[in-house]
């Protein structure tokens, strides 16, 4: 996908090597030997344990830390070549602490980068409203106030905004959303993702979680200590064929079911809901329940939002207009719910079908558990029939099977 703003650029390091000295013996490289290409417009995660060399590989990009020997090459260019200050400004930079200078507004804030660049004050202005919008910020709410003023999963939002101001091609983010809560850190991916549908900038991304790894990586590349890249390409290829001992501890066990990280709710066939409008009379919303495979209708607004599901037993006798008697919600999802969070969403709900909804909240449709379950199986099943499905990938289909069939659901569970 092109970004509209300026064009993605492509990474590469060509036998990169960083030493530190120390004393007389000095010590191995933190970074040793990298070669790695990360293609325009993808998100490259960087992962592995402390000490392995994620973020000197980050900081030597934009020159924070110069490399000892090799090469950078952006977009066919030596970063050893360009002027420092130009190249930093070029490239966004995310950090964990997101770093806002808190005697200046959210809006000077974001504006720091199109101000260096003697941009015109309407138009950085213009451009951090813009970006502020973006990021899920109301300009006219958040734009006069201070950090302090801000939690935390704001102030990292102000921090995206902020590493997008001057459009650039290349954005680095080192463990961006780990100061934050679990529920946030979530969010924050989620909508991370959601923006990176629409600017598709080239990013290199640190973390040490590898679940996020394989949720926002394009490609991964997977490091250990003493600055080793062990192995590197599409997050598949670490779950199903790890190319070492390490990776297939580091990933874990569990990493036949960490493929449901890999796939999202519209891979899925999106069954369509019988739907009733609140007000409606219930001889019609009858009518059309008569012919469901369920008897349960979906009760929505009007601008067909989910309001919840109403039982065929609960809908009035007597002809009257339908009113809110809708019982527990389902979770609501979006195309782009990895399936893994929509399992886990399900689980934790004690329901068997979930909602899924478009960018303006309107329904689009249900997936069931069992729809999942049907995924995982005949994913491991392609991979079995291909290069052979790993013993992890084989024991973890029997045992979704096996949750497959099991208690009763809390709520309304419409068949697949």
């Amino acid at each position: 996908m092109t970004g509209r703003g300026s064009t993605a650029a492509t990474i590469e390091f060509r036998s990169v090597t960083k030493r530190y000295d120390r004393g007389a013996k000095g010590t191995p490289g933190a970074v040793n030997d990298l070669s790695l290409t990360v293609p325009a417009g993808k998100i490259c995660v960087l992962v592995g344990p402390s000490g392995c060399g994620k973020t000197t590989t980050l900081k030597m990009v934009n020159r924070l830390i110069e490399p000892s020997s090799g090469q950078i090459i952006i977009d066919g260019v030596d970063a050893a070549t360009r002027e420092v200050t130009e190249l930093r400004r070029s490239i966004g930079y995310v950090i964990q602490q997101v770093g806002l200078f808190p005697h200046q507004t959210i809006a000077d804030n974001v504006g720091t980068v199109p101000r260096l660049l003697n941009w015109p004050k309407a138009r950085w202005r213009a451009r951090a409203d813009e970006l502020l919008a973006l990021v899920g910020l109301d300009p006219a709410r958040y734009g006069g106030r201070y950090p302090a003023q801000l939690s935390g999963g704001e102030r990292q939002r102000v921090g995206v905004a902020r590493a997008l101001a001057a459009d650039p091609p290349i954005m680095l983010m080192d463990e961006p959303f780990g100061a934050v809560d679990p529920i946030v850190r979530e969010r924050l991916q989620n909508e991370f993702l959601r923006l990176q549908e629409e600017l598709a900038k080239t990013i290199l991304f640190v973390t040490h979680d590898i679940d996020e790894a394989i949720k926002m990586g394009d490609l991964v590349a997977v490091m250990q200590v003493g600055g080793i890249l062990a192995q590197f390409g599409p997050p598949s290829d670490m779950l199903t064929n790890p190319a070492s001992e390490f990776v297939a501890q580091f990933v874990g066990a569990d990493r036949g079911l960490k493929r449901l990280s890999l796939a999202r709710v519209g891979d899925l066939p999106i069954h369509q809901a019988v739907t009733a409008r609140l007000g409606e009379p219930s001889s019609q919303a009858r009518g059309r329940l008569a012919s469901a495979p369920f008897p349960f209708l979906l009760l929505v607004d009007a601008e067909d939002r989910p309001v919840g599901w109403l039982a065929g037993k609960d809908l009035p006798a007597d002809g009257s207009v339908i009113g809110d008697k809708a019982i527990a919600m389902s979770p609501l999802l979006t195309r782009r719910t990895t399936l893994k969070d929509a399992l886990s969403m399900l689980l934790d709900a004690d329901v068997q079908a979930a909602i899924v909804v478009d960018r303006k909240g309107a329904v689009e449709g249900f997936v069931t558990a069992e729809m999942i379950f049907d995924w995982f199986r005949d994913d491991v099943r392609r991979r079995s029939e291909g290069d052979g499905a790993s013993a992890d990938g084989r024991a973890a289909a029997t045992a979704t099977a096996t949750a497959s069939g099991g208690g009763p659901s809390a709520g309304p569970a419409p068949p697949a």
